[in-house]
């Protein structure tokens, strides 16, 4: 794609040359110009009122996509198991049919698998397009991609979501790309512009300084991946009702360039804080490593698991594998507590889902005060030990 602009209607007013943030345009002889430093990013074409430059090569969908209805769920399983992210995806996904007034599908693919679909159901699937086959049992990226491009080239859903985890990864860029259109990834938030129908999709940026809302308003389908434990879990209900539509998938295996020979399990971690019900968070104002005894000690007594800003791991005073954020793990347990973190964004996306944050910070203006529950301005040297003795003293 490339800028035009047409010297014909062009009067040299410069208000693309105001518009522009990266300061690519500049008025040379009543002329707009355009430079390298140019992103393609359109704001040019959306200030001229003399319609003199255009975005070339822009390739449209056909105006608002109405040939494309509803919101797909890729349901990841190993083993059978549906990936927790799955339900995730379906509490969020469940909010944005409604409000498009459209189904909400899952797409499962494996072996043997057929008696889960009941169970995505359950958890809000309207419909279940299965594949179910011996050569879908690994996962194998260039067929799940075959498959799952020719479901959407088929049945042209309008949101395609799929949980920002090593399968999703791997896969779900190729599909877009398949496809020709837009792939936002690592969604921490997600909603409808309902005048519009487009999803907004917003993700950290910039080093997770900054929030910024992505769309996709002219290919379809609009694609997302989503961090775990940044959204809710949908409601099981067993009443539900839903239609299994079945993909046959014959003649998929022929000539795959790659083939999994063995599939082995990763030893887990000694700490998995993404799981845990309680989290115990420490940060920079802790002030030494020897201090992180007063968090393992308050996540002990609520039988819960220590975390850590990524101040303090890149410090080393605790592994990298307590790392909640941005660029360690997003968490949302039941009950989040910060001790001396004082709330960089970077931290806040992975943990700000949780269902109760208390922050403890001696800074009453800090960031982490914006996103708690609870807060207490106070010194966490004193705070923590006092909730310590007030614990012991219920538990007796």
């Amino acid at each position: 794609m490339s800028i035009k602009i047409d010297i014909e209607l062009c009067t040299g007013c410069g208000v693309c040359e105001e518009a522009c943030p990266f300061e690519a345009i500049k008025i040379q002889d009543d002329v707009a110009s355009m430079d390298e430093r140019c992103n393609l990013c359109g704001a040019c074409v959306d200030v001229c009122s003399f319609e003199a430059i255009s975005i070339q090569g822009l390739r449209k969908t056909g105006g608002d996509g109405n040939d494309h209805k509803g919101v797909w769920v890729f349901a990841e399983q190993r083993n059978g198991k549906i990936a927790s992210v799955v339900l995730e995806l379906l509490g969020e996904g469940r909010k944005l049919a409604d409000k498009l007034g459209v189904d909400l599908s899952a797409v499962f693919f494996g072996y043997s698998v057929e008696m889960q679909t009941n169970e995505l159901i359950s958890y809000g699937a309207d419909k279940v397009y299965v594949a179910d086959a011996p050569i879908l049992r690994d996962f194998n990226d260039e067929i799940y991609s075959k498959v799952l491009v020719d479901l959407i080239n088929e049945y042209k859903p309008e949101i395609v979501l799929s949980g920002a985890t090593a399968v999703g990864r791997s896969f779900i860029p190729e599909v877009s790309a398949r496809l020709e259109t837009g792939l936002t990834a690592d969604c921490t938030a997600l909603d409808i512009d309902t005048e519009r129908r487009i999803l907004l999709q917003t993700r950290p940026a910039f080093g997770g300084n900054i929030m910024a809302t992505i769309i996709c308003p002219d290919e379809r389908p609009q694609m997302a991946t989503v961090r775990h434990k940044v959204m809710k879990k949908a409601t099981y209900d067993t009443n539900r009702k839903g239609e299994v539509i079945k993909k046959d998938i014959d003649g998929y295996g022929v000539n795959l360039r790659t083939k999994v020979l063995e599939v082995v399990e990763e030893i887990g971690e000694t700490v998995n804080i993404a799981e845990a019900d309680v989290i115990v968070s420490g940060g920079r104002g802790l002030q030494e490593p020897k201090n992180f005894k007063l968090i393992e000690e308050l996540a002990k007594i609520l039988g819960g698991a220590v975390g850590a800003s990524r101040g303090a791991v890149d410090a080393g005073w605790i592994p990298y594998s307590h790392q909640v954020g941005q660029t360690g793990k997003t968490v949302c347990p039941k009950l989040y507590i910060a001790c001396g973190i004082s709330g960089a964004v970077q931290h806040l996306v992975g943990m700000q889902s949780s269902d109760v944050i208390v922050a403890i910070n001696i800074d009453k203006d800090a960031p982490i005060f914006d996103v708690a529950t609870f807060g207490i301005a106070g010194d966490v040297f004193e705070v923590v030990p006092a909730l310590i003795k007030r614990f012991n003293e219920i538990r007796g």
